[in-house]
């Protein structure tokens, strides 16, 4: 069997996990005085108990924060796997023209296409999974020549472009806010931030101080590949990037961070700087600097730009609610900085699966629909970056480069 086959998501293996857990504890007391090696036959039952109880509880936090949804995805060692998916692509998309039949079938029903690929970025020769939702008028000849709007999907660690096409159920969502006309068409495009395997690796999407300049690959890196290969328009008011947690962090850092390239950012529990533990381990290696850099409240004080932020947390979630208080309070003009509360909600899937629909709404209030683009406009409106500190990381964008 394949790890990638063995879900952990399932609520029947849960169930059973869940009785033999049960079963297990039970059995401690039970044959407490029926074992004939009862050194032995004690402490399996207790071993054998306590490991369920560790399993159990890490499976119900699992499907809580729909991280994992297979154990191929827990490892990294698995084939790709994710529901929803509805083609594989070649490196770097290079066939994707094969797939418009296939896209054009699920055009007719009103739905997108949802295709996974492996994408090297140019600059920092890194690669990762990515995943791409094609809109419906993606493959619709009366759009065709026109350039679409993109938003960047930034998942939450120790997540995966899997779960956000999987449990999260994005693509139904952009389906369903195309078709009311609260986003326009829209290529969606979900990398995997941190790479495989991914428990130990998060790389809160920062260019790591001599380390991987995951900045760089999700900024310059896709971006230059969505423009060529997937021909999406280039005007920064035509980029958005979004995401939950620490993908909710990413999405403002990286926006704040490069301005001339998006106009919007949008963050459900989202954080104000980049999480330092055993998970993310040393990225800034003492550079405060750097850490400074990829703080979202010094970036908004410091280097104010007109992009737009919104950031949503449970009244629940105090740490994410401090950020968003802290945020509001550094922002200079002409940053422009939305953001909401809700009731009784709490840092789980939940909450953000509830905000996808009024999020994908307050993109579609800002970003532009599919046009003609005229050759050699600036795409930036104007708007210089500012000087980034140097990592030390392969290919890391530094000073004011473009």
């Amino acid at each position: 069997m394949h790890l990638s086959s063995i879900r952990l998501d399932s609520p029947v293996n849960l169930i059973v996990v869940v009785v033999l857990t049960v079963l297990a504890i039970i059995a401690v007391p039970w044959f407490w005085d029926r074992w004939r090696r009862k050194r032995l036959g004690r402490s399996a039952t207790i071993l054998l108990a306590v490991v369920l109880v560790v399993l159990s509880t890490a499976m119900g936090g699992n499907m809580i924060g729909g991280f994992f949804p297979t154990v191929g995805a827990l490892t990294g060692t698995g084939a790709y796997s994710a529901q929803g998916t509805n083609a594989e692509a070649a490196h770097n998309g290079e066939d994707l023209e094969k797939l418009r039949d296939t896209g054009a079938t699920r055009a007719r029903e009103g739905k997108g296409t949802v295709v996974h690929m492996k994408v090297t970025g140019r600059r920092t020769g890194v690669t990762r999974d990515v995943t791409v939702y094609l809109p419906p008028q993606y493959f619709d000849g009366n759009y065709k020549g026109l350039k679409f709007p993109a938003i960047e999907w930034i998942p939450n660690y120790p997540s995966g472009p899997e779960v956000v096409v999987g449990p999260y159920q994005l693509p139904d969502q952009l389906d369903a806010a195309i078709a009311k006309r609260a986003l326009p068409p829209t290529v969606v495009i979900i990398p995997d931030p941190s790479g495989t395997p991914r428990v130990g690796r998060d790389t809160e999407c920062v260019d790591e101080v001599d380390g991987t300049a995951n900045d760089t690959f999700l900024t310059a890196d896709l971006r230059e590949w969505g423009i060529q290969k997937l021909g999406l328009n280039p005007e920064r008011r035509a980029w958005s990037i979004a995401g939950w947690s620490s993908g909710g962090y990413c999405a403002m850092n990286l926006v704040t961070r490069h301005p001339q390239w998006y106009g919007q950012a949008a963050s459900v529990s989202g954080y104000d700087k980049a999480q330092v533990d055993a998970e993310t381990k040393n990225l800034f290696k003492g550079r405060k600097d750097i850490d400074d850099a990829n703080n979202v409240r010094v970036n908004v004080r410091l280097h104010p730009s007109p992009v737009e932020l919104l950031a949503i947390a449970g009244e629940k979630e105090s740490y994410e609610s401090f950020a968003i208080d802290q945020i509001k309070a550094a922002a200079q003009s002409p940053i422009g900085f939305f953001w909401w509360k809700i009731p009784d909600a709490g840092h789980n899937m939940n909450t953000f699966k509830s905000q996808i629909p009024d999020l994908l709404a307050w993109i579609g209030a800002r970003t532009v629909a599919p046009s003609a683009v005229v050759r050699h406009t600036d795409s930036s409106g104007g708007i210089k970056p500012w000087p980034l500190p140097r990592t030390g990381a392969r290919g890391a964008l530094v000073d004011m480069a473009e």
